[in-house]
């Protein structure tokens, strides 16, 4: 499932492309037909992104609600233009002047997913993978089962497979919203902070799935949940009452810094310190890119210990009994 940060970067994707352009909205799934009909010949205006949701308002008041869900992606073809936040990201965040093409083992080039103008296709998602190069052909021909296709004169954004695609209005935007946690790209990180603590403090539900509860904090996913906990050295079946709101804080803290790493980099980075020569390597490979997530049977990267991996709430949780005793 696309995490916080994906969902960022396709919002970011849009702002640069979509916003401020007149589209012709369809839907060559028919799933979604009504609703194209209703936002076709309309003019995109702004664009956010919270948590694992993206909503895309239109003149008129009206506004595209977008979940992915497990297997949702956005396709975009055509002129893209990189947004700078994301093209300017340098080597390990500022900690070296390192730059290059890393290309992980899903075909992605970490560094440049988004890139310059150019006639391609980019996958924005979760499970981002390299789409072959198209013809002159414009627009472009639609290709499996696109739920929306939104078409300026010269970008096309294809939706397939989401959760949710809705039309809101803004009282049922403030409503959805409203029902989220606080997320660091959005919210007040003090304030967010603060609230993520008094509401994990009454909780007796496992840490592992707090984290996870997507009215607790948004843009956790099960990458990230993993990643944190560990980072943390935190038990993640320990009840959220219980967990000492020092280790709450440095929790969210640390999820406001991956975050904007994951924006940057189109990358669940969750290692530190590692040389140029690991850096790259992790880039290129989700196996060195993380402490415990989808290692269950190997080593501990700091004890040794065999890593676990288990049910939580029908997701898979892998963990280290050792260092998160």
């Amino acid at each position: 499932m696309p995490e916080g940060h994906s969902v960022h970067r396709i919002a970011r994707q849009f702002d640069r492309n979509i916003v401020g352009h007149a589209v012709h909205a369809s839907s060559p799934q028919g799933r979604f037909a009504e609703g194209a009909s209703v936002i076709d010949g309309r003019t995109a205006t702004s664009v956010r992104a919270v948590g694992k949701q993206m909503f895309l308002e239109f003149d008129g008041d009206l506004w595209l609600r977008v979940h992915l869900g497990m297997y949702g992606a956005w396709d975009f073809a055509g002129e893209i233009q990189a947004d700078p936040t994301i093209a300017a990201a340098n080597g390990r965040m500022g900690q070296t002047n390192q730059r290059g093409t890393v290309f992980d083992d899903a075909g992605e080039n970490s560094l440049t997913s988004i890139g310059a103008p150019r006639r391609t296709r980019v996958r924005m998602s979760e499970q981002t993978t390299g789409l072959p190069e198209q013809d002159a052909q414009w627009p472009p021909p639609v290709v499996g089962q696109v739920r929306l296709r939104l078409l300026t004169e010269v970008t096309c954004a294809d939706l397939r497979g989401p959760t949710a695609c809705e039309l809101q209005t803004p009282d049922e935007v403030a409503a959805t919203i409203a029902k989220l946690g606080p997320d660091p790209l959005v919210d007040d990180v003090a304030a967010g902070e603060q609230r993520v603590v008094e509401v994990i403090a009454r909780k007796p539900t496992a840490i592992g799935q707090l984290l996870m509860d997507q009215g607790v904090v948004s843009g956790i996913g099960n990458v990230y949940r993993a990643e944190l906990l560990f980072r943390a050295r935190q038990n993640p079946h320990t009840p959220g009452r219980d967990v000492p709101s020092d280790v709450v804080r440095g929790i969210w803290r640390d999820w406001v810094r991956l975050l904007q790493i994951g924006v940057e980099t189109g990358q669940m980075m969750t290692m530190d310190d590692l040389s140029p020569d690991g850096w790259r390597a992790a880039m290129a490979s989700r196996d060195d890119r993380h402490w415990v997530y989808h290692r269950a049977g190997l080593p501990c990267r700091v004890c040794g210990t065999t890593i676990l991996v288990e049910e939580m709430a029908t997701r898979k949780l892998y963990w280290c009994p050792n260092c998160q005793s």
